[in-house]
């Protein structure tokens, strides 16, 4: 076999660290959603402890691109890694050094520490592949985005099997060991000064001066909202109270459904339009988002109707999961291909920023609607959230991305 060229390379150990990383968010997202409900905390008192974990992410993506553009994306990528690893030492404490506070710390380390990995791993990207290659650089992009929702439901069956077979403190010991590993190779192998920027930008650049990335950015708050305002708090807590349950098997369909949701967005090229030659644009950002916003609310309807609760539930969890992953690889590719390739982390990083915005007041709204009216009120919420992100996807760019600039 011929050698691997020298971006393959690069593109093989970003990913790679990336996968890493992922596996052991997956599993310490689940481990804590399951263990404090365990010890019986209500689902609002466990979605206040993922607080700081999206808010930190929020500051994270948009300094994190300005850092990236001055230190080079390896050097991000590798602080990250280092800071999952203290925060899940954090966590493989005594039981009695859990306290909310503490805990809270551990996730804002862990939520600073998974945006730094995601900014590098997407914004690399974009230096790996040549300008006019928009149709690999979607293929490049789905790949890496599917592989990691995969990974990341791989982490929600681990995080299950683990709590269940070595227990909190043993799940999360074994975990920093491993990604501890993982740093030191990253550390050797991924190459220096990739992603910095020629002209060092200045403090004030962290906002984004492009309206196709700034639209972008605003439609991916309310479609990550809509997903996170039901699925982080609310959905594992109805499958353990109302199905009554345990560990492995919530952990472990959640696992299924993140894995499946992580191929439909590898495969995510093919259904719009790869294969005919067409990358996407504006027009499919709002046509995907459109299919998708009814759903919840018909979901909703469902489970308060006489329908049988599981297959309502369960059958529209697996449709909106494929629907959502389209959307998802669509806005992953397009905010690549927007992104100017001086500094591109900035203009990623400011996206990512609005991502974990999203994910904040989805989380909030989770744990707070679920406690006060239900897993129905979620629903609704959802489906408003993603008709928001389908009319600002309006906005966007009409023609190929890669023609845009600044405009």
């Amino acid at each position: 076999m011929p050698p691997l060229s020298p971006a393959v390379r690069q593109y093989l150990i970003v990913t790679s660290n990336y996968w890493a990383f992922t596996l052991t968010d997956g599993a310490l997202r689940m481990l804590v959603v399951l263990h404090f409900h365990q010890l019986g905390y209500t689902p609002l008192q466990i979605a206040a402890l993922f607080v700081f974990y999206e808010a930190f992410g929020v500051v994270t993506n948009l300094i994190g691109g300005w850092l990236g553009a001055h230190l080079g994306l390896n050097r991000t990528m590798n602080v990250g890694l280092a800071m999952q690893v203290v925060a899940l030492a954090m966590l493989a404490v005594p039981v009695a050094w859990l306290s909310v506070p503490w805990v809270m710390g551990a996730q804002a380390l862990s939520g600073i520490a998974k945006d730094l990995n995601k900014m590098s791993a997407k914004s690399s990207l974009k230096l790996l592949v040549p300008d006019g290659e928009q149709g690999r650089l979607y293929h490049w992009v789905a790949v890496l985005t599917g592989s990691k929702n995969a990974l990341k439901g791989v982490g929600f069956f681990l995080g299950g099997a683990l709590l269940t077979g070595l227990g909190f403190r043993g799940a999360l010991a074994v975990m920093a060991t491993a990604l501890a590993l993982v740093f030191v190779a990253s550390l050797m192998s991924l190459k220096r000064d990739l992603g910095k920027a020629k002209n060092a930008p200045k403090f004030r650049d962290l906002l984004s001066k492009s309206r196709a990335v700034n639209l972008l950015s605003a439609a991916r708050l309310f479609l990550f909202g809509a997903r996170d305002v039901w699925f982080v708090v609310a959905l594992p807590v109805y499958l353990a109270t109302s199905f009554g349950w345990g560990h492995w098997q919530v952990g472990g369909f959640l696992a299924l459904w993140i894995i499946g949701y992580g191929v439909v967005q590898s495969f995510a090229p093919r259904v719009t339009g790869k294969a005919r030659g067409q990358v996407p644009d504006g027009r499919t950002a709002f046509a995907w988002a459109a299919v998708l916003a009814g759903l919840p609310a018909l979901i909703g309807l469902g489970l308060a109707g006489e329908l049988a609760e599981q297959p309502v539930l369960i059958g529209g969890l697996l449709l909106f999961g494929a629907l959502f992953a389209i959307n998802s690889s669509l806005h992953s590719y397009l905010i690549v291909s927007y992104a100017k390739a001086d500094g591109v982390s900035l203009d990623v990083g400011f996206y990512y920023m609005a991502n974990a915005m999203g994910r904040l007041l989805g989380t909030l709204l989770s744990g707070w609607v679920y406690q006060a009216y239900g897993l129905v009120a979620c629903l609704w919420i959802s489906s408003a959230f993603v008709a928001l992100a389908a009319s600002i996807s309006l906005g966007l760019p009409h023609d190929r991305p890669s023609r845009q600039g600044n405009w």
